[in-house]
């Protein structure tokens, strides 16, 4: 009895040993001597003797003590999800009955040991996941006799993974994914893994192609070899693994055709996207009854869908996007099945969309766009509260859109562009539709004043349809509207004098429509609009001067009745085709484009004749002054310089030129020099950057140029550096920047000139 308490005090004494050592963390404050280790939350024993330790996420911090190996019967280390820094802890080599040794999400560093097999013999999971590991996967890794499960996921691995790995004749479990390894492709030895479950080698930088004997890994149930560089075909055995369940090989360079032969019948996840894959979709698929994800998008496949895929029971997504896949699609997807995401858009698909899509009433979206489908929009979709998002835009479908589907309550994206599609718009649509667009329709009627409802959309856009009748006074009333294209309609009459909420409004299209009456005053109160088009209408009387405070990037006012000065704002460059065809508009920019302004119409203001003659007093000195000056800076000729403007400018181009020093260098880069300019006596600068010195660009770059410059001048964003201006000689181009402090401006500006490119992709 003495020596038994002996040995239950002396357990104890090594587990609060343990819990010194890493300086008492708050996690194991009930490890206190006068209690039972043995019930302690952390520990299990057999018989009094400590089996098991399992402290996740328990703030340890330091690394682990050679005592722990006192424990003569521990068999389990769970530490995962702690702070534990240092190497590999060689320490654990003591600890003879070791089976199961998990130390995922820590912070080891350095290679894994080459006598790594000098682990207990007993080893059957070892979890090293999510550490600062580099170097080579050793090859005694694969001498550990009792491995099951091996886990290196998430490490800085830099070297290779041994084909020794094969010799684990027991492995059920190997998961090598998220490691920048050499290029290196799979040992064929991997396919002796005869028990082997699961193989993940997600974005693990393999090449080469997958082994033909991986058909012979009997045992294979999940297969991930996704974002790498594999190439050919993919092998015929694969697809004849009968407990094959989960299959991804997405975003590889994969080409041929897909096996034909199917006997995976277990399979619920194929993903084959993102590859070269050509020829047609193997009709065995409609035998996977178990399959709930199918995703062959972004491939060349060809030919017509197999019309048992359509009636698969368990089916949930379905992606055929982006192939060259032609016919009728499957008339019973969604009948079946509780389907939830349908795309199948950028195909050559014929004929009508299913009308069971929503038969299950689950659907989410409906994603179908540029195929060359006709007929109406599913009557179903009417009845389909589940969707969010539907888009079908770039077909020849024709008919009313079905009255339920404009108030589905979970819409928030209805794109129905560039179709035949006719009838009114409603009253009302569902609380969560944000982005509208109808554009290339045959909608007609007038825009309702229900649309003041219309609450939640941010995007409206209508171009090139049939609308008339007046704009209302409901549609200002939008609080998150930010863009309206209602261009090449039939509206007509004066716009509403009052906004009564555009505070989002950036984008208004109003051209080709036969609106009358003055330009609104309030539209220059708009204080994030920058695109403003009223082209191709009627309207009449001056340009308002508030519309001259907008911080326009793009203005269009050309081909209607205006009549006065052109807001001394606009008289620059950067609006050269924004006033054409308006034969009562003057201006003495010649760039504009239209009549200069005689000095009648100059003094039409009806001023008094003593103020006028004070004005003129003082600006005639103020000119022969800033003549001067312009003169003994710049020594240029107003027509060496253009100034294009994109924002509101408290300078000219003669402050900027004239800042052009070596004392105001702050970079060179590739591409020209980068400076600091001030630009008044406030202690204002601007950033400005000179490329192409005495380069003469040929005609398509200066046009590359001009456009990607204009492009800047329209963008909005906090976290995008403001482009106020460009100007520009035949030799020169300098783009002028609002400056950013700490120096972050002139490093982005001496970067490379990349072009920057967006691209949305849906998937749901």
């Amino acid at each position: 009895m003495a020596a038994h308490k002996a040995m239950i005090l002396s357990r104890t004494i090594i587990l609060l040993s343990l819990k010194q050592h890493w300086s008492n963390p708050s996690s194991l404050s009930h490890w206190t001597p006068s209690s039972d280790h043995c019930t302690w939350p952390e520990i299990a024993c057999t018989d009094g003797s400590v089996t098991r330790i399992a402290i996740i996420n328990g703030s340890i911090t330091e690394t682990i003590p050679p005592s722990i190996c006192d424990l003569k019967n521990l068999s389990y280390i769970d530490l995962q999800w702690n702070f534990i820094p240092g190497f590999f802890p060689t320490v654990l080599y003591n600890c003879s009955k070791l089976e199961y040794l998990d130390l995922s999400q820590n912070y080891l560093v350095g290679t894994i040991p080459d006598d790594v097999n000098r682990l207990s013999p007993r080893l059957q999971y070892l979890n090293l996941a999510a550490n600062n590991f580099t170097g080579d996967i050793p090859a005694s890794i694969g001498s550990l006799p009792s491995l099951v499960s091996l886990h290196l996921v998430a490490n800085l691995f830099n070297g290779s993974f041994p084909p020794e790995i094969g010799n684990l004749s027991n492995l059920e479990e190997l998961v090598l994914s998220f490691n920048a390894f050499a290029p290196q492709a799979i040992p064929s030895s991997f396919t002796k893994l005869k028990k082997l479950r699961n193989l993940w080698m997600t974005e693990a930088n393999l090449i080469g192609e997958i082994p033909d004997d991986i058909g012979n890994m009997s045992a294979l149930e999940s297969l991930d070899l996704s974002v790498n560089s594999l190439s050919g075909n993919i092998p015929d055995g694969l697809f004849l693994l009968k407990n094959l369940t989960f299959l991804y090989l997405y975003k590889n360079r994969l080409s041929g055709p897909i096996p034909q032969r199917v006997e995976a019948l277990k399979l619920q996840i194929l993903d084959l996207s993102n590859n070269s894959l050509t020829g047609k979709i193997p009709d065995d698929f409609g035998n996977l009854t178990s399959l709930t994800g199918l995703a062959l998008f972004f491939n060349q496949l060809s030919g017509e869908v197999p019309v048992s895929i359509g009636r698969l029971p368990q089916l949930v997504d379905i992606g055929l996007y982006s192939n060259n896949l032609s016919g009728e699609l499957p008339p019973d997807f969604g009948r079946y099945s509780m389907l939830k995401r349908f795309q199948v858009s950028i195909n050559q698909f014929v004929g009508e969309l299913p009308k069971y899509l929503c038969a299950n009433k689950v659907l989410l979206g409906v994603i179908a766009f540029e195929n060359k489908l006709t007929g109406e929009l599913p009557e179903y979709l009417g009845d389909c509260n589940s969707l969010e998002i539907v888009r079908v835009h770039d077909n020849q479908l024709s008919g009313k859109i079905p009255d339920g589907l404009w108030t589905s309550i979970n819409l928030t994206t209805l794109m129905l562009s560039n179709n035949l599609f006719s009838g009114e718009l409603p009253g009302s649509v569902g609380s969560q539709l944000s982005l509208l667009e109808l554009m290339n329709n045959q909608f007609s009627g007038p825009i309702p004043a229900g649309i003041s409802s219309w609450e939640g959309l941010t995007v409206f856009r209508a171009s090139n349809n049939s609308l008339s009748g007046v704009i209302p006074q409901e549609l200002t009333a939008l609080p998150l509207l930010s863009t309206v294209l209602l261009d090449g309609n039939q509206l007509y009459g004066p716009l509403p004098s009052t906004i009564i909420s555009w505070k989002s409004l950036t984008t208004l299209n109003l051209s080709r429509n036969q609106l009358s009456g003055e330009i609104p005053a309030s539209l220059g109160l708009l204080p994030d609009l920058v695109y403003l088009d009223l082209s191709g209408n009627q309207f009449s009387g001056q340009i308002p001067t508030e519309i001259g405070h907008l911080r326009l990037s793009s203005l269009n006012l050309s081909s209607n009745r205006l009549s006065g000065r052109v807001p001394g704002e606009f008289e620059n460059g950067a609006f050269g085709r924004s006033f054409l065809n308006n034969p009562g508009l003057c201006s003495n920019i010649q760039s504009l484009g239209i009549s200069p302004c005689s000095a009648e119409r100059r003094n039409s203001d009806k001023l008094s004749s003593k103020f006028i003659a004070a004005v003129s007093s003082v600006a005639a000195v103020a000119f022969v002054v800033a003549f001067l000056y312009t003169v003994y800076v710049c020594r240029s000729s107003e027509s060496t310089w253009k100034l294009t403007s994109f924002q509101r400018l408290n300078f000219t181009e003669t402050n900027i030129l004239s800042g052009l020093t070596a004392n105001n260098q702050i970079g060179r880069g590739g591409s020209g020099e980068v400076y600091r300019v001030p630009v008044n006596h406030s202690g204002e600068y601007v950033a400005v950057k000179r490329i192409w010195d005495n380069v003469r660009l040929d005609h398509k770059l200066e046009k590359e140029f001009l456009a990607e410059v204009e492009i800047l001048g329209r963008i909005r964003h906090s976290n995008i550096v403001k482009l106020l201006c460009c100007i520009s000689s035949e030799s020169s181009k300098l783009l002028v920047y609002e400056y950013m402090e700490n120096r972050s401006l002139d490093r982005w500006l001496q970067g490379k000139k990349d072009h920057i490119a967006s691209q949305v992709q849906f998937i749901m």
